[in-house]
């Protein structure tokens, strides 16, 4: 079971790098019964916690269960008939205010790098191959709901020796495309190594593997 640390900064700018430390998200993550589930809190640089993430796929990548909490609020989510999810203020603890959505989009996305890994999973894609994802987004700190399409494409996959063997890294091409802003993103196994705005900081055991581009784990 990975456990470990992404610091997170301030995105690229087109006019240079504005790296901006924003915090740290403590995280692990695991296959199991139901297929992978990442658990992870982000923190801001003064070590005040900010949110939290808990994410659970099934056994073909789709989100099983997803609870987001940032700023007071609460997103809890999952795949029905595309996704649905329930957004709560925590000042209304009995609901009454809640508000339910729903679109035919393939699955969530946010600030979490656990997110771009479970995108990777859902598109199964083999090297040099693309593919186009619809995505329900929420942003922080008040987690509101954003539809967006993205295209992904699996640049290349290299081979690294370590002590504990061969690791796989896949580098994916990823766009937004109303946007077209685009990022690079460095995925091994189940772990982020490196995205826009992501940098893995801490791993304390190897990463959870799975093959691309089969159906197999």
């Amino acid at each position: 079971m990975p456990n470990g640390r992404y610091s997170l900064h301030t995105a690229t700018t087109p006019f240079g790098h504005d790296h901006v430390l924003l915090g740290e998200e403590r995280f692990s993550c695991a296959p199991g019964a139901a297929g992978w589930r990442y658990v992870s809190k982000t923190y801001a640089p003064d070590g005040r916690v900010l949110g939290s993430t808990d994410l659970t796929l099934d056994s073909r990548a789709r989100p099983l269960r997803m609870e987001l909490r940032a700023g007071g609020w609460q997103v809890r989510g999952g795949a029905v008939d595309g996704v649905a999810w329930v957004r709560t203020d925590a000042a209304d603890p009995g609901g009454e205010h809640a508000t339910e959505g729903h679109d035919r989009a393939h699955a969530f996305t946010g600030r979490s790098p656990g997110f771009l890994v479970a995108t990777a999973r859902l598109l199964r894609l083999r090297e040099g191959a693309s593919a186009r994802v619809r995505l329900v987004a929420f942003t922080e700190p008040v987690l509101a709901p954003r539809t967006l399409d993205q295209g992904w494409l699996l640049e290349g996959v290299d081979t690294h020796p370590t002590d504990s063997g061969p690791l796989l890294v896949e580098r994916y091409q990823v766009a937004d495309l109303e946007t077209g802003e685009q990022q690079v993103v460095h995925l091994a196994g189940d772990v982020v190594l490196a995205a826009e705005g992501i940098e893995l900081e801490e791993l304390e055991s190897p990463p959870n593997a799975w093959r691309v581009g089969t159906e197999e784990e």
